[in-house]
């Protein structure tokens, strides 16, 4: 199992098939395992890989050293420990911070860029809301479970619910502060200037954690950006209705050259 190593952290990856490269970055409530659905979709043609954020699955780090401004430099780690010079980006919720702060701070290395359920770090009015209201539900509920699903998922889809919270409940359980550092980790406007790496945003059109307006308005401020909508999913498309997902970021991948 290959780890990448940083001074205070050690990072659990994984790679699937050959090809160009594709990297995943979870969230929150999930680790390496989340992307089930997509590793043998893409990995017919691409090189995947998929990786534990520090303090989440089989990545460790002390409490004190998970931060969100550390994410960027954790997926440059894992990119020089795979021997990957450039690699097209899917990041979910939490992993928007690490795709969009890779994008800026190192874009020779990012080929594109797909954020799922996330503003990434750009923080609007409209964000600012967004994330209070997920700092109560995180102390309220953690960071795992029914809010990053769409409100009638787990009636509809009980298995897959339930898959969900295995899933999860195989992270270390950082406290839901933790979750705190995303807000110290903006991206500010004026770095923004100058952005050129394709991008595009998806959103559930049932989110109860970054709704569709609050996405649209982030995406607003990230030149360039397109705009896609699963009509069927809450919070987390790639899980909820992953063949529409798998359809979006590959029909985008194959236009922009990813």
């Amino acid at each position: 199992m290959p780890y990448a190593k940083r001074p205070d952290a050690t990072l659990y990856y994984e790679v699937h098939g050959d090809g160009p490269a594709l990297v995943f970055a979870h969230g929150a409530g999930g680790n390496t395992l989340i992307w089930w659905q997509q590793v043998p979709h893409f990995a017919r043609g691409r090189r995947v890989v998929t990786f534990d954020h520090r303090g989440f699955g089989r990545s460790t780090c002390a409490p004190a050293d998970f931060h969100a401004r550390e994410f960027a430099g954790d997926l440059r780690a894992i990119l020089d420990a795979a021997g990957i010079e450039r690699a097209a980006l899917v990041c979910q919720s939490m992993g928007g911070w690490t795709g969009l702060r890779s994008a800026l701070e190192f874009p020779e290395r990012v080929a594109c860029l797909v954020l799922s359920g996330t503003p990434g770090g750009v923080f609007t009015p409209k964000v600012f809301e967004a994330f209070a209201r997920i700092g109560r539900i995180a102390a309220g509920e953690g960071i795992r479970g029914a809010p990053a699903l769409a409100p009638d998922f787990p009636a509809r889809e009980p298995a897959l619910a339930h898959l969900y919270d295995q899933i999860s409940a195989r992270n270390p359980g950082l406290p839901p502060a933790a979750l705190a550092t995303l807000a110290q980790a903006r991206v500010e406007p004026a770095e923004l200037a100058g952005y050129a790496i394709p991008t595009l945003m998806i959103s559930g059109a049932h989110d109860q954690l970054f709704p569709p307006e609050v996405l649209k308005e982030a995406a607003a401020q990230i030149p360039g950006c397109r705009l896609a909508s699963v009509s069927s999913s809450g919070h987390s498309p790639y899980f909820e209705d992953a063949p529409r997902f798998n359809r979006i970021v590959a029909e985008f991948l194959a236009e922009v050259g990813g």
